[in-house]
Parts: C-alpha cells; structure tokens; sequence
C-alpha cells in the first residue's frame, strides 16, 4: 500500500448559508489535498500530521478526519490549545476573504510531538507534504528541529513535496518566508508553485520563470499551476505544457490548488503519467471551485471524477 503524510493545521470552517444561519465545517490546504486523494484513490493509507486541542471542536474534528477515512496515528492532541478557526465570505465572482483565529493554535506545537519514535514511523512513507502553510504555522523556534527532521526523513528514502502556497499575513517578514521556502525547495522532491507564489518572494511573474527557479534546485518533478491557464510540468529535465479548459461555473475557488495538489499526488503515486495526472488534478480542480467551502460534497466530487475513469 502507497502512503503518504500531509503534514499542517486543519481548522474550523464557518460560513453563511443561504438562510443568514453559520454553518461549521473543517479545512486547512494540507487537509483538503488529503480529503480529495483519498476519495479517488482508495487504497491509499493518506494521513494527516498535525496537533489538535482535547476540547469538543477538535473532537468532532478528529472524527471528520475518520469520515473520510484518514489515517490519524499522527494526530495529536494537545492539552492546552485548541484548533484554530476561521470564517469565510465569497463575492460574486467566486473569490473569497478570510477571518482567522488561529495565532494561538495547537497546530503551532506540532514539532514537539515528532519524537524519534515518530520520525521512524514516519519513515516508512512513500511521500510527505509540506506547505508554505505549513511552515509558517509552525513555531518560529521549532522550524531548525523541523527542517533536521525533514532531513532525516529523506534519508530513509521519503519523498518530501513542497507547495510554496505563500500567504503574506501569516509571516513576520518577506525575508522570514524566502528563508524557509528555499530551505524546502533545497531539501524536495517534487514542488508543485503557483506562479503567484513566487512573484514576491522571489520576482517570478511567468511560468517558465517558475519552472527555471526551481530548476536551480534540481527538483526531480516540478509542477506549475498557472491558475485556469495551463499547467507545465518538468521531469528529469523533460517539460510538457498541459492546456487546462477554464470552469465557467465558478462559485467558490477555495481549495482549488488543494485538490490539485492531492489528485495529482495520488495519480503520481498509484502509477499514472504526468499528463494524465494533470488532467485528473485539473478536473478535481475544477469540480471544487464549483461548490462554496473548501471541502465539496462528496456524492458530487466522486461522481465528477467517475467520470474520469476514477
């Protein structure tokens, strides 16, 4: 069985419904492209890493996870944090703003909890997920004790993948963020940028400039998302340009680049080619972003990528 660890912070969702009445869900990036890559790719074992509070919320966050059958061996539950919490707001054309309470969440300590004893268990991955998200969650203090425990992961052989997924408000500084994203893009195996991920950090404004930054690290499979434009991807040197048909129904583009990142993943690593696991990732894409939260119903998303021969 393939495996693969998402590691980062799930949050509680609350949006306003149709009747002025707050709903409540749970989604954080890392979480979303783990929820999608395991609803088309069954088999599998796709797992969170992540730390979570002993109040009800987290407890009803917990038993979502194992909803949509994740793996939570590493999950874990802090005594005093609990899990942080934003509210989402869409305008007309699908594009979304956020209010978050999450400077104090237990998703912050995570590196506390990867003891040696985790880091073994860990090692028996085939893959492992790091956002720019990720990274900037975590306790300024713990990211030398992380990027060591990365290290030795890629050691035994793990896969280690990087989504830059940069958000300016959750840094201290520009600089603070370039540090750790070259840290990771020396250290990964697979990246998988926005273009607009690179633009202020590092004067990136095309893909192809995109795909020459991460070049310079010797990336062995770099993948490019352009928004609805293309995709571009590189392969031990090889690169393909992959057109994407635009979705007109847009209604909520959150998540969009997350359920990217977990079909693609998942086509990766049960076998698919890189073409092929563009398109699934785009047609994941594209089915979310036609549903508001971050998370789509999952009767629809199946049924959509059904179609697809998943």
């Amino acid at each position: 069985m393939k495996t693969i660890y998402f590691i980062g912070e799930c949050m509680v969702e609350l949006r306003e419904n149709d009747e002025d009445m707050i709903s409540r869900s749970y989604a954080g990036d890392v979480y979303n492209s783990a929820v999608y890559l395991k609803r088309c790719f069954t088999d599998t074992q796709t797992a969170v890493v992540t730390a979570i509070g002993e109040d009800s919320l987290s407890t009803k966050m917990l038993s979502r996870f194992k909803d949509e059958g994740l793996d939570t061996t590493f999950v874990f539950r802090h005594p005093d944090k609990n899990a942080g919490m934003y509210y989402i707001e869409t305008d007309d054309t699908g594009e979304r703003s956020f209010t978050y309470w999450r400077s104090d969440s237990a998703a912050k300590k995570v590196v506390r909890f990867l003891n040696d004893d985790v880091i073994r268990g860990l090692a028996g991955a085939n893959m492992f997920f790091i956002s720019g998200i990720s990274l900037a969650v975590i306790d300024a203090q713990d990211r030398g004790a992380f990027w060591l425990k990365m290290k030795a992961l890629k050691e035994a052989g793990v896969t280690i993948v990087f989504d830059p997924n940069y958000r300016a408000r959750l840094w201290q500084s520009e600089d603070e963020a370039a540090a750790e994203f070259k840290q990771a893009f020396s250290l990964c195996d697979i990246a998988l940028p926005g273009v607009e991920d690179l633009t202020v950090l590092f004067g990136v404004n095309t893909a192809e400039e995109a795909l020459a930054f991460c070049h310079q690290y010797d990336i062995a499979e770099v993948i490019v998302k352009n928004g609805p434009e293309s995709v571009i991807t590189s392969l031990e040197g090889q690169q393909q340009n992959h057109p994407i048909v635009p979705v007109t129904n847009v209604v909520d583009t959150t998540s969009a680049g997350d359920a990217f990142n977990g079909v693609y993943l998942g086509a990766r690593l049960n076998g698919r080619a890189i073409d092929e696991a563009v398109q699934l990732a785009a047609k994941a894409a594209g089915t979310v972003i036609q549903h508001p939260g971050a998370i789509a119903p999952k009767d629809a998303f199946t049924q959509a990528m059904a179609a697809c021969g998943l």
